[in-house]
């Protein structure tokens, strides 16, 4: 298997360090150049403050890379990389392309390598269009990792997204949040059957749902501090999937279309909200991370 694990991730590893693993999307094609390498370099140095070990994965000459350095990020920036979900993966790795890794492939990546703790802004789901589901939703349930994320993006289906992630037996668990987090806006209507105060009781969670032998892994939903009102989102979105569907857009072209304009609508508001619940997933993600390095005693609960 190509899979290159960075030595200072090997370190952390062999210690039984906390580690964050982080997509590299973002920076093929979530944000404009110079602001995602920049946005990159920030989210590692969270992680750090936070008391965790960064290992951001992506694809270099059909090598998965499991902590790649600052360099290696930049070589990915330039150029057309593409993107590897589960579905394209292997052919990817066979062409010795470069590649930014979606939520599904960066799962993966963690599991194979030994990471348990997965942050990102918010995953893929259910799309309005008939059958059109991510492959986030079945790596979820597959990979045996803790992704922290912001809810499913703000395109998506949230309460059927919120169903196959039942019927797929993945344990979603709120963050001082008894609903799930609506990525853009703070929260949806969707009440969860859980939620915890503290990274020490998402912590213990997860370590039970291991130790019972359940398959795959559990998604912590993160509210954003700030986010945009409903109404205005509600606006914006519905303006920009009418626009697609005049100009017949679809299938992978859809979702980026659909990102942009909301960006374009809101006069780049989007863009804060993601870059600023980016940061709190990370720094959530880290505390987790030290929580789970750790044996956790039964009891009380204390950031």
């Amino acid at each position: 298997m190509s899979l290159r694990i960075a030595p200072r991730i090997q370190e952390a590893l062999a210690k039984g360090l906390p580690l964050v693993a982080l997509e590299s999307t973002l920076i093929t094609h979530g944000l404009p150049q110079p602001r995602n390498l920049e946005t990159a370099a920030e989210l590692e140095e969270t992680v750090r403050e936070a008391g965790a070990v960064p290992a951001t994965v992506a694809i270099l000459a059909g090598e998965l890379v499991v902590g790649a350095s600052s360099e290696e990020l930049e070589r990915l920036a330039h150029g057309e990389p593409q993107k590897a979900s589960l579905w394209n993966l292997a052919a990817l790795l066979a062409q010795g392309a470069n590649a930014g890794t979606t939520v599904a492939t960066t799962l993966y990546t963690a599991a194979a390598a030994g990471i348990t703790v997965f942050a990102t802004g918010g995953i893929g789901g259910v799309h309005p269009q008939p059958f059109d589901e991510s492959a986030d939703l079945m790596a979820l349930s597959r990979y045996p990792v803790l992704t922290v994320c912001a809810g499913p993006k703000s395109i998506l289906l949230t309460g059927a997204t919120l169903e196959r992630l039942e019927t797929l037996g993945v344990p979603v668990v709120g963050y001082r949040s008894q609903r799930l987090a609506g990525f853009h806006v703070r929260e949806t209507e969707h009440a969860l059957p859980a939620s915890f105060d503290d990274a020490r009781g998402i912590a213990e969670a997860f370590q039970l749902h291991r130790q019972l032998g359940l398959s795959g892994g559990m998604l912590v939903s993160n509210p954003v501090s700030e986010g945009l009102g409903q109404d205005e989102l509600d606006s914006y979105r519905a303006a920009a999937q009418s626009e697609a569907q005049e100009a017949q857009i679809s299938g992978r072209e859809l979702t980026p279309f659909l990102l942009a304009r909301l960006a374009e609508l809101s006069s780049a508001r989007t863009v804060d909200v993601n870059l600023r619940l980016l940061r709190e997933n990370v720094a959530l993600a880290a505390r987790v991370a030290q929580e789970i390095a750790r044996p956790i005693p039964r009891g009380a609960h204390h950031e």
